[in-house]
């Protein structure tokens, strides 16, 4: 008798299908591998990163602090220094920094060579990338030995003007007492705490006080030997002794130093400019300013947003501040403006500065996913440490900012893919409102030396996150010398909202002011959708190593399937039903 085995359909199916599922798994990776690689080129972007580095504004440093932080969390290496806006703009042009951070531009910089672009043959173009203000921050007290500290200063622009012109002298100027209704302060002379070296800080600054006091300013500005015509970059160097030890000057050497320096127990006596969110890491007053409304306002962000509704811009995206300085928008906070980052670009008729763009594609991927990260997420906390969040249609030009380095169709940002509060429309974010005034509703703070019968100094205690440290603003200790200690750590802490002492009552609610009044320009986005966040490499080269190591396993899957379904009989057996007796002679 002779056996012959055959399989079973049912067997043959099974594994047929076996082969087929596997077959499925495979072509579905190599599917998924290929669009996320499709989706790759799609964004223009390869998976190179590369350290870029960034040098300049001190202005913009404690937001710097803020992104730089986050990027390097989000595996991104972004290093920025605070040097000051004309270092800044020198080292970029020297290329030894990748981007800069300044509140100035080479045609102020250059003010006296008829092309100042052609100091800069890498090209480059601007894009604002916070809002801010400057404030005036101050050291006084009711009692000529430094007690009972004066939390509640108010000074009007040509107050301010004089003061920093050197023309007011003293803490007992009728001037200061009549803007704030009587007060008679201390007979001490005034230290001014200027900034040393050239700073963007100090030319805007000084530009508002031109603006306040132009005939003061035009003799204060011959007399010690300063243009009449452009900014003033650096105000130590005057003649004279202006900005010397002799005229009652103390220059320090960056933002850190003014505002930690007013704070302390020497700073006593003192007044300086220095940008709104130093005043919450070291615990400094902050002087209400009266703007063109007639209404006394503080550096908050709701302010800042009001009084940036009135800035223009330039065709290259560069500021102009007359209509900020002079704007009658009741909440106008007036010494409030732009910060920009300056970086590489490839040629394109919309920016005539870019020249070329980087040569390094890691540098792009990395400067690209960092100006996006910036235009939204990084205007979510900008209120919370002494800014204001870009108007939406200027978080749009960082976006155009990475076309004109790429190449390529800009992203059109929205409230769906933009963090930034002002997509959202109303909240400008935590921080935002400014306190109440208060000295609002009195007559007379009292006279003679120390006052009398005036406002009290309460201390408000608004939250505040800020990334530097944790203050108490307004209290004793803020005036007697008790400093904080900056610290690197991203981690967000309780301080207390910068200048806001003595305010009575509860803080502002209420709609937030939104900038970005129709004076700017228009955005000119597409279709285009790039990355929305920073970070993270796309993980097709991991699916396309798990493909190959996939495609031997499905050959090997098959014939062991096989194999369990089909055992070799033993000798002289016969499975019922598997096979066919067949009979011979």
């Amino acid at each position: 008798m002779r056996v012959i085995w055959t399989t079973a359909p049912g067997r043959m199916a099974r594994a047929a299908g076996t082969f087929i599922a596997a077959l499925v798994l495979v072509v579905g990776i190599l599917a998924v591998g290929v669009g996320i690689l499709a989706t790759g080129a799609q964004a223009g972007a390869t998976t190179t990163l590369a350290p870029i580095n960034g040098q300049g504004s001190t202005y913009a440093a404690l937001a710097f602090q803020t992104w730089t932080q986050k990027a390097l969390v989000d595996g991104l290496t972004v290093n920025y220094t605070a040097t000051g806006s004309p270092a800044g703009l020198s080292t970029y042009g020297e290329n030894t920094a990748t981007f800069a951070g300044t509140e100035a531009e080479y045609s102020e910089l250059y003010a006296g060579t008829p092309n100042p672009t052609s100091h800069v043959p890498r090209g480059f173009a601007y894009t604002p990338d916070v809002a801010g203000a400057v404030a005036v921050m101050y050291h006084a007290a009711l009692n000529p030995t430094g007690s009972n500290p004066v939390t509640y200063l108010h000074l009007t622009p040509l107050t301010v003007a004089r003061i920093f012109m050197g023309y007011i002298k003293t803490w007992t100027s009728p001037t200061i007492s009549k803007d704030n209704k009587g007060l008679v302060l201390p007979h001490k002379p005034i230290t001014l705490d200027l900034r040393s070296g050239q700073s963007g800080t100090t030319a805007l600054f000084y530009d508002w006080v031109k603006h306040s006091d132009p005939t003061q300013y035009a003799t204060w500005a011959a007399a010690n030997d300063f243009p009449t015509t452009s900014r003033i970059w650096e105000v130590d160097d005057g003649a004279d002794g202006f900005g010397t030890a002799a005229d009652g000057a103390d220059d320090l050497g960056g933002s850190d130093q003014q505002a930690e320096t007013i704070a302390s127990k020497t700073g006593l006596w003192s007044i300086g400019y220095d940008e709104f969110g130093y005043a919450a890491v070291y615990h400094d007053d902050v002087a209400w300013i009266e703007n063109a409304s007639g209404n006394w306002t503080q550096p908050y962000a709701k302010n800042i947003a009001a009084a940036l509704k009135s800035a223009v811009l330039a065709p290259d995206t560069s500021q102009t501040l007359v209509g900020v300085y002079a704007s009658t928008t009741p909440t106008a906070y007036p010494m409030s403006a732009y910060s920009y980052i300056l970086y590489q670009c490839a040629p394109t008729s919309a920016r005539p500065t870019c020249k070329t763009p980087y040569s390094s594609q890691g540098v792009i991927n990395t400067m690209s996913k960092f100006l996006r990260f910036v235009a939204c997420t990084g205007q979510v906390t900008m209120a919370q440490i002494g800014y204001s969040p870009l108007p939406a249609n200027l978080s749009q030009f960082m976006a155009n900012a990475i076309g004109y380095m790429t190449g390529s169709p800009p992203e059109t940002l929205t409230a769906s893919n933009c963090a930034n509060p002002q997509f959202q429309g109303g909240s400008l974010g935590v921080g935002a409102a400014p306190p109440s005034d208060p000295t609002k509703g009195k007559t007379s703070l009292g006279s003679g030396p120390g006052g009398g019968g005036g406002s009290t100094s309460t201390t408000a205690t608004t939250t505040v996150s800020n990334s530097a440290t944790t203050a108490t603003t307004g209290s004793p200790s803020a005036s007697t010398g008790t400093k904080s200690s900056a610290s690197s750590s991203s981690a967000s802490t309780t301080t207390t909202q910068p200048g806001v002492a003595a305010a009575v009552g509860t803080t502002g609610s209420g709609t937030q002011a939104v900038g970005g009044g129709t004076t700017w320009g228009t955005s000119d986005p597409t279709a285009y959708r790039g990355p929305a966040t920073i970070g993270a490499n796309p993980p097709w080269p991991w699916l396309l190593l798990i493909l190959l190591l996939l495609i031997p396993v499905v050959p090997l899957t098959v014939v062991r399937a096989g194999r369990r379904r089909n055992p070799e009989p033993a000798d002289g057996e016969n499975s019922s039903g598997s096979g066919r007796e067949e009979a011979g002679s």
